[in-house]
């Protein structure tokens, strides 16, 4: 799957999950600013990522992530 696909998707989910129709990720974007995203809304986020996309991530992937990006390229080289 192309990269500005997996964005438009992703920014999809977030504006679902976080109730806010504003939010347009970035590769560089991280929990720091998006105000609602403690680590509650996290989980509801990788579930709703992995639903879309019907991709699983790894918990040390999850836990690795340090931004959009890296979900991004994740999601690009399983997503089909």
């Amino acid at each position: 799957m192309d990269i500005k696909t997996v964005y438009a998707r992703l920014n999809k989910v977030f504006r679902d999950v976080f109730d806010d129709n504003s939010i347009s990720v970035t590769p560089k974007t991280t929990a720091n600013d998006i105000e609602d995203w403690d680590s509650l809304e996290h989980i509801t986020l990788m579930n709703a990522v992995q639903k879309e996309f019907k991709v699983k991530f790894t918990m040390k992937e999850i836990s690795s992530m340090k931004n959009v990006g890296e979900m991004a390229n994740i999601i690009a080289e399983r997503a089909k």
